[in-house]
């Protein structure tokens, strides 16, 4: 296990310190669930955003309502 030094604002210190009481749980812990879950929801391998590209589109068939119905149908119960 690492061990390490970081900065954070008194208020979000505040708050995991009593989160970790309220849990239970040690500060570090409530650390490294935060981290985890951080890691859980971006995770790493991404690409930035602006190398994002739109999809190519597939060719579907010809459609099967035509463009006149489309609001009709899609307010139909």
């Amino acid at each position: 296990m690492v061990k390490t030094q970081i900065q954070i604002p008194d208020h979000l210190f505040k708050e995991a310190k009593q989160l970790a009481a309220e849990s239970e749980m040690s500060f570090a812990q409530v650390v490294r669930l935060g981290l985890e879950m951080v890691l859980k929801a971006r995770p790493l391998g991404r690409q930035p955003g602006h190398q994002w590209r739109v999809p190519k589109g597939k060719n579907m068939g010809p459609p099967l309502v035509s463009e006149e119905h489309w609001t009709e149908l899609s307010h139909e119960d």
